[in-house]
């Protein structure tokens, strides 16, 4: 009987070692990519749950609306406000008219800052006038007051449209603004007749669509009618001061404002 080779010997444990490593290679577990997509989808779903978390809505309640309110004609120019309204609260206040040209540019720049702080401070058009700029800041209250109006009767009839099968509906329709023309008064130097617009049981402009013409009548229905139109929104009544130096004009004033409340019910 002959011996074995070495060589063949040594080939064949080398053999038997190679088969035996890759049967150990054969057992083991997988752990790749496609293995953990096979185990379970649990971390694609939480990424999934972590994108929709940011589409909460709360970004889409806070909408802003602009609303400009009514060009008032002062003595050195128009004042027209703009109003920036977000979830019922006013944001931001801006003149986008104010008087211009030679001492109206520095009082404009004075006081028109300050009537926009105001505005915002206050939420309404109760605001003080400020001193050295009484003529701009009485057609900023008045324009303010507009816009102000023109935005609650807008948020009044969008809440009156959602809500009009429980019959409150009505809010928004009752918040819309009315002119009431007073009689005719008659006085030394010629007629007076004011005319108020009212909204929300309030006076928000008065103005005199008949005042005293022609020589020393222009300068003091000039002087006088647009104080006079101021105090009648800030009292909301006809128990306003005559103006010195119009007393007549200003009684003609008083009366025919007095008219006008009387018929809008106020």
């Amino acid at each position: 009987m002959r011996k074995s080779h070495p060589i063949r010997r040594v080939v064949l444990a080398g053999a038997a070692t190679v088969s035996g490593i890759v049967l150990l290679l054969s057992l083991k577990p997988a752990s790749g990519p496609a293995s953990a997509a096979a185990a379970g989808g649990a971390a694609p779903q939480q990424t999934a749950a972590a994108q929709e978390a940011p589409q909460g809505g709360s970004g889409q309640q806070t909408g802003a609306q602009t609303v400009t309110g009514n060009v008032e004609k002062t003595q050195y120019g128009p004042v027209q406000v703009r109003l920036t309204v977000s979830g019922g609260k006013i944001t931001k206040a801006e003149a986008v008219q104010a008087p211009k040209g030679g001492l109206s540019d520095q009082k404009t720049a004075m006081a028109v800052p300050k009537l926009n702080q105001e505005a915002v401070a206050a939420q309404s058009a109760q605001i003080d006038a400020v001193s050295g700029a009484t003529y701009t800041s009485g057609g900023y209250k008045q324009s303010l007051q507009s816009a102000i109006d023109k935005a609650k009767t807008a948020s009044g009839s969008s809440s009156g449209s959602s809500g009009s099968a429980g019959g409150s509906g009505s809010t928004g329709s009752s918040a819309q603004a009315r002119a009431v023309t007073g009689n005719v008064v008659q006085t030394q130097y010629g007629p007076v007749q004011v005319r108020v617009t009212v909204s929300g049981g309030k006076v928000t402009k008065a103005e005199a669509v008949q005042a005293p013409k022609g020589g020393l009548s222009d300068q003091k229905t000039a002087m006088a009618v647009p104080k006079l139109n101021q105090e009648a929104v800030s009292a909301q009544s006809a128990n306003i001061d005559a103006v010195s130096g119009a007393t007549y004009t200003s009684a003609g004033y008083k009366q025919s404002l007095q008219s006008a409340l009387d018929k809008a019910g106020g």
